[in-house]
């Protein structure tokens, strides 16, 4: 079973690269974050055409997130229960469905902004919200998974340079905290330490050539419970569709699982 997680920045604006990576990759699931489109607006019918139903939980412009399926979709959850609201608004950012064998989330955790501002504080809530509500399945016997943009690089070794994110958002002891205090009901990053290659980037900002300096950051991430990590057999980002005109500035995350 493919699994994989990606940050589409905009699911209109990708639609054809999107379904030409699913048709080609074969994935049987894929998390996504940041649909930028409503609900009505969400291309069910192109997906359909390749055999996927979906999940989605998006507004409008802003946020939105999916679960895009050929394994199944049942005990959908929209929202993350218990999550915190944001200037009297409950967000889009939370999706989780059992797929086949597998319980997954697909998240988008907030931004954070600036470590003063009041939305890095709804962040740290956000987090810890989404700890408690995902305890139950990670301490379960079935695979689960949270799957997404978490907005935080775990490690100074997540960021290209870490001098340069000193006393900003992404890398501060409370937000690394927070993914410490994810772990610890059972979860942990899937992705092989030591890693296959240097510096397995997933975002890199579209200006000052990012991409080709090769100045990213590890945020979009792949949690996953004992029975899940168990049965992983391989991960890794696909940095190729990173690449080319209309891309995301974010590259899928991909994991197989033996199930």
């Amino acid at each position: 079973m493919r699994i994989a997680t990606w940050n589409v920045n905009s699911i209109t604006s990708r639609l054809p690269r999107l379904l030409a990576w699913l048709e080609s990759t074969g994935t049987d699931v894929l998390c996504v974050q940041e649909t930028k489109c409503s609900e009505d607006q969400f291309p069910f019918e192109e997906l359909r055409g390749l055999g996927y139903e979906a999940a989605v939980n998006a507004t409008g412009r802003w946020n939105g997130v999916a679960l895009i399926s050929k394994a199944g979709l049942e005990d959908v959850v929209s929202g993350l229960p218990g999550g915190p609201e944001y200037e009297g608004a409950l967000e889009p950012r939370a999706v989780s469905a059992t797929c086949g064998p597998v319980r997954v989330w697909s998240v988008y955790v907030p931004n954070g902004r600036e470590v003063d501002h009041a939305h890095y504080a709804y962040k740290l809530r956000w987090l810890e919200a989404l700890r408690a509500a995902v305890a139950e399945d990670a301490a379960g016997g079935r695979p689960f998974a949270v799957l997404g943009d978490f907005n935080v690089a775990p490690t100074d070794e997540d960021v290209w340079d870490p001098a340069v994110f000193e006393g900003a958002t992404h890398v501060t002891p409370a937000e690394r905290a927070a993914l410490a205090a994810l772990r610890e009901e059972g979860l942990s990053d899937v992705m092989p330490r030591p890693l296959k290659y240097d510096h397995p980037y997933t975002f890199w900002d579209y200006r000052m050539l990012g991409f080709p300096k090769n100045k990213g950051m590890r945020i979009d991430l792949v949690y996953g419970n004992a029975p899940f990590a168990k049965a992983v057999t391989d991960s890794y980002v696909d940095r190729e569709e990173r690449k080319g005109k209309a891309a995301s500035d974010h590259a899928p995350v991909v994991v197989d699982l033996s199930v």
